[in-house]
């Protein structure tokens, strides 16, 4: 069996599970209010607000600590073994999330989500720079990091559906779920790289492997070897500080609308769970306009 545009079915998966990754993280943050006065009845909004924040920062750190494990770890088992322990690991965090029954559980829960998730971006890079040729990688990029947008959007009307006929502790079952789910079509189509893959054609086959190719910059006939720089030749570019610090500007700005932008909505405008699904999506449209173009203009440009 032969199919045809086998490189944008995997971006179409490796986007699928962003979106996936995305409502799995916004979980927590749209049930909260239920949450919270489930566990904590006794206390004020604001001591409640405080715990949630707590269990925030402990996410964000593991994601960190994530990335580079993460990294480490698709570049030693490949990307198809990859993708499969980061969204299954994550799956079973998401799904633990209905035995916590306060700050300590709830925290390791998100330390285990956080690393996991961490290895989408990794991953996906990674499944980027395999499956596409130089001059589509921007384009694949913004397809896959648009999903980070998309989940956002799908999550928060989603979730807040859900909590008017589950208890959250059912949210965060079926959730971890749908992961479990994702697995299935990526084992099934994602067999091997481009290089060997016995379902990709020949033409694309071609297509991308050429494509791959890097220059001839000495003009002796052969294709040069890629640039593979150790992490002190990295950091001495210019260009990467220019990507760090970008990174570092823009970064805390999302995780402020990931985090905090249902809270926001309750707390400013009053609004209960089934309001905030009707409207607290509206921002990630932006977000993901902005990947698909970003990602036309970074290949137009380049």
């Amino acid at each position: 069996m032969k199919l045809k545009g086998l490189r944008w079915w995997v971006v179409s998966l490796i986007a699928l599970a962003t979106v996936i990754n995305y409502i799995d993280r916004q979980s927590l943050n749209v049930l909260w209010p239920a949450i919270s006065v489930d566990l904590y009845p006794d206390k004020t909004d604001l001591e409640r607000k405080e715990i949630y924040a707590l269990i925030s920062v402990v996410f964000v750190f593991s994601y960190a600590f994530g990335q580079a494990i993460f990294g480490r770890i698709f570049d030693w088992v490949g990307t198809r073994l990859g993708f499969a322990l980061s969204i299954g690991i994550w799956s079973v965090a998401t799904a633990l999330h209905a035995l916590a029954r306060g700050v300590l559980s709830f925290s390791l829960f998100r330390a285990i989500l956080g690393m996991a998730e961490a290895g989408n971006w990794p991953g996906a890079t990674k499944g980027n720079a395999e499956w596409f040729p130089t001059k589509e990688r921007a384009l694949a990029q913004g397809i896959f990091n648009s999903g980070a947008a998309i989940g956002g959007i799908i999550s928060i009307p989603l979730i807040a559906f859900l909590s008017v006929h589950f208890p959250w502790q059912t949210i965060f079952i079926l959730i971890g779920i749908t992961g479990m789910l994702w697995l299935i079509p990526w084992l099934i189509l994602v067999k091997a790289p481009p290089r060997s893959h016995p379902w990709i054609t020949e033409e694309e086959r071609q297509y991308i492997l050429n494509g791959q190719r890097n220059q001839d910059l000495d003009r002796d006939g052969d294709f040069d070897e890629g640039y593979n720089p150790s992490l002190r030749q990295l950091l001495s570019h210019k260009e990467s500080w220019g990507v760090i610090i970008a990174s570092a500007v823009i970064d805390p700005i999302w995780w402020l609308f990931v985090f905090w932008i249902p809270f926001y909505l309750s707390e400013v405008n009053g609004m209960d769970v089934k309001t905030i699904g009707i409207y607290g999506w509206v921002h990630y449209v932006g977000a993901m306009l902005g990947a698909w173009l970003g990602g036309i203009l970074a290949q137009n440009r380049i």
